[in-house]
């Protein structure tokens, strides 16, 4: 067992309906091949991965999510909801100690706190071997911020740093509306 400190990395949401799809996106489209590139060379560097995937059912229109944003999107099973293939690839060239999918329901996924603190306690490590968290994914100002507030309430004295040119924001203002957010709230943007 090393004693070197883990950094992890949380690959927000970077799937087909967010750049292609229902919820097409051109900034998305601009940087996936970029993310895929940072993905993989962190994977390869022994960061730990953890993918986060947009999850919803069939009823995604009866939900509160639903009928406030009224296109269907991430619905399980659909090509939509699957990773986008250049992260894909990634994932599946990574030699990372520890990778790690996490379906999420809504933004911002409560159980990705316990998910990591399950890998730690697996691998006989606790909450202070944590070096940092580096953050990046779709969309910034929804689901990045979303789970960096998760993350932030559970692990208050980790460093977190957002990987911004690996994001992209609903409009290009909303993503800086919400890398100015997280700057407030401690974050580290680089």
């Amino acid at each position: 067992m090393s004693d070197k400190k883990i950094i992890i990395d949380v690959v927000v949401d970077v799937q087909k309906d967010f750049i292609t799809g229902a919820l097409a996106n051109e900034q998305a489209q601009a940087n996936v091949a970029h993310l895929a590139k940072v993905a993989k060379a962190h994977a390869e560097a022994g960061h730990w991965m953890f993918f986060t995937r947009d999850t919803h059912e069939d009823n995604y229109l009866d939900t509160r999510e639903g009928r406030r944003l009224p296109v269907e999107h991430c619905v399980e099973g659909e090509d939509g909801w699957n990773f986008a293939p250049e992260l894909e690839d990634a994932m599946a060239a990574t030699e990372a100690e520890v990778t790690h999918i996490v379906n999420k329901p809504t933004f911002g996924s409560y159980m990705l706190p316990s998910d990591i603190l399950d890998e730690l306690m697996a691998h006989n490590k606790a909450a202070t071997d944590i070096e940092k968290f580096v953050i990046y994914g779709y969309c910034t100002d929804i689901c990045v911020i979303s789970n960096a507030m998760v993350l932030r309430a559970a692990f208050p004295e980790t460093e977190i740093e957002i990987q911004s040119d690996c994001c992209a924001g609903v409009t290009p203002r909303s993503h800086q509306t919400a890398l100015d957010a997280m700057r407030n709230c401690q974050f580290t943007i680089v």
